[in-house]
Order: C-alpha cells, then sequence, then structure tokens
C-alpha cells in the first residue's frame, strides 16, 4: 500500500461528511493508507490570505510540518480548495528560504519546523499519476456505460498553474474525464467545467452565486448529463446546495444530481449508495442509482 499523510480538510468534516465516509471506503481498494493528520488547522481557502498572507502561509506551513513529524512526504487531499491554497503557500515558502525561515520562528513553540520536503497530491492526481487507470478499471466491479457524467473541476486545483505543476503535468486538466472513462461511464463537455462555481462570492452576492450555479448545472444537462461530479466539497456545497434556489432563480426545473469524486469511485467499485452516503444529498441521487442499476 502507499501511504499518505491524510488531510481531509474541513468541508469533509463538517459540511458533508459523506466525503470523508466515501474517500475512507474507496482507500482500501484503490492501496491508499491513509493517516490523518491530526490537529491540522484549515487551509484558509485562499479567503483568509486575502487578508492575512503570513498567518494563512503559518498556518499551512503547520500541517505541512506534521505531515513530516508523521515521516510521511507527500500529503493526500480530497478537496480542489484545500490543494490550491496548500499548493501556493507551499510555493511561496520554498521560493523564498528567509521566508520559510520566518514562518518557522513561528512553529518553534509547538516544536515543529518545516524543512520543505512536502509535496501535496490532490486524489484526481493520485489516481492517474500514481496508482494508474488500469489498475481503476481493474477495480470496477460495477460499470455505468449508460451513465453520462459531466466533471467540473473547481478554481482551485487548475489555477494558478505555476503552483499546481500543470506546466510539468499539463494532462491534469483533462484527469477528471480520464477517470469517469476509466469507471466505464461516458465524460460530458460542457461550457463552465473549468469555471467558478460561485461559492468565493456566495456570502457578498448570492443571486450571482446562485445564477452561476444554475447556469453550470443547466448546461451541463442540456449537453445530456445525468450528473456532475466534482474533485471540490465547496463546489459541491454550492452546486449541490443551492441548486433548487438557482431552479427558481431561472424559473425551471434542473435537478442534476452532484457527486463527490470519491462516491462515483464508490459505486463504481460496488459500493452501495447507503455506504456511499448517496441519501444526504440536497439534489436526490435516485435517478442515477435507477439509471446504473445499483442495487440498495
Amino acid at each position: 500500500m502507499t501511504k499518505f499523510a491524510f488531510y481531509p480538510g474541513c468541508v469533509a468534516r463538517g459540511g458533508a461528511p459523506e466525503l470523508y465516509t466515501s474517500t475512507i471506503a474507496v482507500a482500501n481498494k484503490l492501496g491508499l493508507e491513509l493517516e490523518e493528520i491530526v490537529g491540522a488547522a484549515c487551509t484558509g481557502a485562499g479567503v483568509l490570505q486575502e487578508k492575512g498572507l503570513k498567518l494563512g502561509d503559518t498556518l499551512n506551513a503547520r500541517t505541512f510540518a506534521m505531515a513530516e513529524q508523521m515521516g510521511l512526504s507527500t500529503i493526500l487531499t480530497i478537496c480542489s480548495t484545500c490543494q490550491g491554497t496548500m499548493a501556493q503557500a507551499n510555493k511561496r515558502l520554498l521560493d523564498s528560504p528567509e521566508y520559510l525561515a520566518e514562518i518557522n520562528k513561528e512553529l518553534r513553540p509547538e516544536g515543529l519546523e518545516y524543512s520543505g520536503k512536502i509535496l501535496i497530491k490532490h486524489l484526481v492526481w493520485v489516481l492517474v499519476e500514481e496508482i494508474g487507470l488500469d489498475k481503476v478499471k481493474s477495480l470496477v466491479s460495477n460499470p455505468m456505460p449508460d451513465l453520462k457524467v459531466a466533471p467540473f473541476y473547481g478554481c482551485y486545483i487548475l489555477r494558478p498553474s505555476d503552483a499546481l505543476g500543470l506546466d510539468e503535468n499539463p494532462g491534469r486538466e483533462f484527469y477528471l474525464e480520464r477517470i469517469i472513462e476509466a469507471l466505464g461511464s461516458e465524460p460530458v463537455n460542457f461550457p463552465g467545467r473549468t469555471k467558478c462555481c460561485g461559492f468565493p462570492i456566495l456570502l457578498i452576492n448570492e443571486k450571482n452565486s446562485t445564477a452561476m450555479v444554475g447556469q453550470h448545472t443547466h448546461d451541463a444537462k442540456h449537453e445530456g448529463a445525468d450528473a456532475m461530479v466534482t474533485p471540490c466539497p465547496l463546489c459541491h456545497l454550492n452546486l449541490d446546495g443551492y441548486q433548487p434556489k438557482a431552479s427558481i432563480q431561472r424559473n425551471e426545473k434542473i435537478d442534476l444530481p452532484i457527486l463527490h469524486l470519491p462516491q462515483m469511485l464508490g459505486l463504481a467499485f460496488g459500493f452501495t449508495p447507503k455506504e456511499l452516503g448517496l441519501g444526504k444529498h440536497i439534489v436526490s441521487t435516485k435517478s442515477i442509482i435507477e439509471k446504473a442499476s445499483i442495487r440498495a
């Protein structure tokens, strides 16, 4: 088994616990040994950094140092926002030894020090680059060839490209499509696949945020999607949770189920909807269950 320092993020431990349990369920099948970083703080989600960059970087450096203290070299995250925020913080720290030394002074009272050797990898990247899609295909016991799935990346796993290694790994902007195909389903292209879900502006402009939800889900469904899958729990909260409001705002029914990536993996691997928490969604997932002939 490949061992990782596991960083589930705040949402998987709070607002979307079905993401956490689905990840744990599929990890063993994938050959992933996850040792959770106990006591790690929120990444700041990019919002904290706008007000206090050093504070945000200190919180993330603390998490990196905790992972190093566990004797592990790679942090696995299941959140696009966490991936992007941690990657940007790590780049700033590695680009300036002086800044890293300054941050390490803040970590010293806890007996922590970050040496700069941690890699941060989202589950999407681990699936393609480390496990391999041939292995993923071999684990599929419940292929869903009639299911058409729209990939929704979210902002932080694609931008900024220099911090996220897209220059060295140019195929990363198409990994979701490749994973959907490996699981036996058909990926659906639509205009919003790489755009913002609207979550970052939700509290200051709910109307526009909800309009973005409506546009993305409507466009995906218009292109034939039966469901949407995202590697970002914040995107999931918005696309699933605010879709009913978006339907009212657009004066049209949308009803597009939104899946966390580990849930789709779990369905293809033969886990039951109950084991994957599919009953916890705002937009019903019954249409997916019926179309894919999944056992209850």
